[in-house]
């Protein structure tokens, strides 16, 4: 089967395909996934999925490429990046030093959406960990993940594909909409299936932090180590990504209710002349909604929810709401994971990323769509998506 590729304009990275009549699939993949080895090598950008998000990734050890993560996204470079590597047996290539916990928690998860904060090994540039004297490391659990971090031979360090305070990218046209050219080169290997960022663990001493929830709830680390997790907020000496409190917002602004409260808050933003959009929880009674409210029903399985989360709030900056009404689900498992991220997206935005929200305080325009959502792909399969300037 061939897939043709959609024509673009000069400024738009091109899509070619892994499969056509004249190569099987395996050799395309290969060939692809070298590609992007060579890019990294060369100084360059590659985006690529992992089971959690989309990832910017660049040669962790390549401090000039890094600096171009936090261009491109737009990131202070006071928050660290993670380390990703393709195998456990690398870690002690990058940390100075590896806990009892630390041991435990990579044999039981890793590969997996876990990241593991340690001392941080002489390879690592301080750039890539915003200054701190330690490092975020994980071993994703997703194939093309994996062959890219194997053919490239080496670290790479990648926060998610979007610009910095943004929705989170869990499909390569989401990361085409999002940073478009600026990225080298795009690795297409359909949607992220856990949808939600990792967990982050400090386990730099002997009790175990955690800094960042995520896929992997609290309670299976504490079941992993046979005793419970501080949760208390992290000190300033262990910075972790994920931690500004106004993060994974959409363009629309966040508001949070209680559960019985999500009508009458929808109808009062109404009442403002605001595009209201609702994240109505399966549970929820509230079902009488008039006048251009666009409701979308969160999936039942709260694992569902959060592989779905990016893309539900993304859907309604595509449908131009300038508010989305939201209640948090019960923090628990993934669920803590989901309200933290729901938290920070409601958070009051820097005025540098707050266009929206200001918008719709004032009963203006909400920012129009950057550009159409590209054509779909097969999912699994992996295609590129490049830029005329490769490695530069």
């Amino acid at each position: 089967m061939t897939h043709s590729a959609r024509s673009t304009k000069a400024d738009a990275p091109e899509t070619l395909s892994d499969t056509v009549a004249a190569a099987p699939a395996a050799a395309a993949q290969a060939r692809n996934i070298r590609h992007a080895a060579e890019i990294l090598h060369r100084g360059g950008l590659v985006a690529f999925p992992t089971e959690t998000v989309y990832g910017l990734g660049a040669d962790a050890e390549n401090a000039e490429a890094v600096r171009r993560v936090f261009e491109v996204k737009r990131r202070p470079e006071t928050h660290p990046l993670i380390v990703h590597l393709a195998d456990p047996c690398q870690l002690g290539d990058w940390v100075t030093e590896i806990s009892g916990p630390a041991r435990v928690l990579a044999e039981w998860f890793w590969p997996g959406p876990l990241t593991l904060v340690l001392p941080r090994g002489p390879r690592v540039p301080p750039v890539v960990t915003g200054g701190c004297d330690t490092v975020a490391v994980r071993v994703p659990q997703h194939r093309v993940a994996l062959q890219l971090l194997t053919a490239f031979g080496g670290a790479i360090a990648a926060p998610s594909a979007n610009r910095f305070g943004a929705v989170s990218c869990t499909s390569a046209d989401h990361v085409a909409d999002e940073l478009g050219p600026v990225v080298d080169l795009i690795l297409d290997g359909g949607t992220c299936p856990v949808g939600i960022e990792s967990t982050i663990i400090d386990v730099t001493g002997d009790e175990p932090t955690l800094l960042r929830p995520g896929a992997i709830g609290v309670d299976d680390l504490a079941q992993a180590l046979g005793r419970p997790i501080r949760t208390t907020t992290p000190s300033r000496g262990h910075r972790a990504p994920g931690q500004h409190p106004s993060h994974y917002a959409p363009r629309a602004r966040v508001i949070l209710v209680e559960e019985s409260d999500v009508l009458a808050e929808a109808h009062r933003q109404q009442s403002h002349g605001r595009r209201v959009g609702v994240l109505r929880s399966p549970t929820s009674a509230a079902s009488t909604f008039t006048g251009n409210v666009l409701v979308i029903e969160v999936p039942t399985a709260i694992g569902d929810y959060a592989r779905d989360l990016y893309r539900l709030l993304r859907e309604f900056d595509r449908h131009d709401c300038e508010v989305v009404i939201a209640s948090l689900p019960t923090r628990a498992g993934v669920g803590l994971a989901i309200a933290d991220r729901l938290t920070r997206a409601s958070a009051p935005r820097p005025a540098a990323t707050a266009s929206t929200s200001t918008a719709a305080e004032k009963g203006g325009e909400p920012c129009q769509r950057r550009r159409a959502s590209a054509t779909k792909h097969m999912r699994n399969s992996i295609h590129v998506r490049q830029n005329g300037n490769q490695g530069s």
